[in-house]
């Protein structure tokens, strides 16, 4: 009798947890820290099974493709849920990938991800330079850092950092413009860590 009653808590017990697994859901997480402005590719989510709890609806479930193509519209850390919402067409995210040269001593500890004003100090040497309003301005504000592209040669002050940006469409001549006349470009990160939103999409 003992063991007849074993075997019935034991088939109980399995049948409450084949049931509990299957009352799990497929969804996707971020492989790895993303940028708003990202593009969705075949590598940039991953499934998890999340088991159901009221107000999962918001997020996207893996029961259907990658929505490769898509843009990111605000950042996702590593491992985070994707809220549906995060995702939208590339025409409707207003940025595009700008690269600018800075110091090397400005991008030390710089991460993907991070935001950044960006200030600029026209060529003492350049078209303008005389004008009495040609000194050190603000050109952006929280920009997202895209990448650290590479370092390029000299020592100290002389060694220079590739840095892209996303840059806001509606900014993005101002700062070519800069870049193509040696203007000293400066990052410094902005306090507080990276934003939780932005427009995006290149």
């Amino acid at each position: 009798m003992v063991g007849i009653i074993l075997v019935l808590v034991s088939a109980t017990l399995g049948a409450r947890l084949v049931a509990s697994a299957d009352e799990r859901t497929p969804y996707f997480v971020a492989v790895d820290d993303l940028v708003a402005g990202d593009r969705v590719t075949g590598a940039t989510f991953r499934r998890v099974d999340v088991a159901l709890s009221d107000g999962m609806g918001g997020y996207l479930r893996a029961d259907f493709p990658v929505p490769v193509g898509k843009a990111l519209t605000r950042d996702l850390r590593a491992g985070e849920l994707v809220p549906s919402s995060a995702l939208s067409d590339p025409g409707e995210v207003d940025v595009q990938r700008v690269t600018v040269r800075t110091d090397a001593t400005a991008t030390v500890g710089l991460d993907r991800g991070q935001r950044v004003d960006v200030y600029v100090t026209p060529d003492a040497h350049g078209a303008g330079a005389e004008d009495e309003d040609s000194g050190t301005e603000l050109l952006l504000e929280a920009a997202a850092v895209v990448e650290i592209v590479a370092s390029e040669g000299g020592f100290g002050a002389a060694a220079r950092t590739s840095v892209q940006l996303y840059v806001p469409t509606g900014q993005v001549k101002a700062v070519v413009e800069a870049v193509d006349h040696d203007a000293k470009i400066t990052v410094v990160p902005v306090s507080g860590g990276p934003a939780g939103t932005s427009g995006g999409g290149a």
